[in-house]
């Protein structure tokens, strides 16, 4: 082999063993004894001249030298991938390790079905979705596609819109009788309102806009979370007024267990989008997943309308 051809087997290897989680495991990935994987391990260590692993008899764990030179093999071999299929100039199929990231609710209850579809369509990708709160910067290099709400902030990124998302404010039928429905913008700082707690945005203001109309509102009420699905629960409670994404109230709307207020007026939208690096664009698996996305979205909004989902 020659060195480019080396160190690419060599980042195969160790993105292989990562996975695994153990030299026993890899071994049985790759079909050959535990002790060839650890011989290739320290010869890989040698040649790099520095430890990228700790080793126990149970499980392995990175150093800081192998969560860099991981991060750099995933990023070669993508761009490897991509270039050979820009080259072969067609669809590849689908294959290799696919890391996804997505808001806690919405990746629960809509993208994890959506990535076990695409494996079983696909049985040469492995996925792993990971959920948070907050998006995480791509510029770091670790996931390959991200599914995020609203304009994804970095133009350096390419971003795929899945689907239309309002944002609206809803309370109970109960909470409106008790306390009375706001007709103006203002209105909402008597009201008790349920704060979410996400992303970069400010904490307790509320910009609306009717036409030219904008107002920006300071919100306040004892409620708050991180988390979109307990903030609807407590709507539903009769504990204040949401500002929710349209996706995660529809139902309730529709069945008349929230009702919108103020709804000559719009919050800034959070249209769903799908976002991944440009070094992406060539590759097989980011190219059909995102399509696997796109064509459930667009399917579900002609159907009905959002779905009913959490962010």
């Amino acid at each position: 082999m020659t060195g480019a051809a080396t160190t690419s087997a060599d980042m195969q290897f160790f993105q292989a063993l990562v996975r695994a989680g153990s030299l026993s495991a890899a071994a049985r990935e790759l079909q050959v004894s535990t002790p060839a994987v650890s011989k290739r391990l320290a010869q890989l260590e040698a040649r790099l001249g520095a430890p990228l692993m700790h080793r126990t008899t149970r499980r392995i764990a990175l150093t800081a030298e192998g969560e860099t030179w991981l991060q750099h093999a995933r990023r070669i071999l993508a761009e490897i991938e991509a270039a050979e299929g820009e080259v072969r100039g067609t669809r590849a199929e689908p294959k290799g390790l696919l890391r996804v990231n997505a808001t806690l609710g919405f990746g629960r209850s809509h993208v994890a079905p959506l990535i076990a579809a695409f494996v079983q369509r696909y049985p040469g990708v492995e996925a792993q979705l990971q959920l948070s709160v907050n998006p995480p910067p791509l510029a770091e290099d670790a996931f390959d596609v991200c599914v995020r709400f609203g304009e994804p902030p970095d133009a350096r990124v390419v971003a795929r819109r899945l689907a239309p998302n309002r944002r609206l404010l809803c309370a109970s039928p109960g909470y409106l009788a008790r306390c009375g429905v706001p007709r103006q913008p203002h209105e909402l700082a008597q009201h008790s309102i349920i704060g979410i707690r996400q992303g970069n945005e400010a904490y307790g203001v509320w910009r609306l806009r009717s036409g030219k109309r904008l107002e920006t509102v300071k919100v306040r009420g004892s409620l708050s979370t991180n988390d979109g699905e307990i903030a609807v629960s407590w709507a539903l409670a009769g504990h204040g007024i949401v500002l929710r994404a349209e996706w995660d109230v529809a139902r309730y709307l529709r069945s008349g267990r929230l009702r919108e207020v103020l709804e000559g007026w719009q919050a800034p939208p959070a249209d769903i989008h799908a976002v991944y690096p440009e070094r992406h664009q060539q590759s097989a698996r980011v190219r059909a997943f995102v399509d696997h996305l796109a064509a459930h979205f667009s399917a579900a909004e002609l159907a009905s309308g959002p779905a009913g989902a959490a962010r």
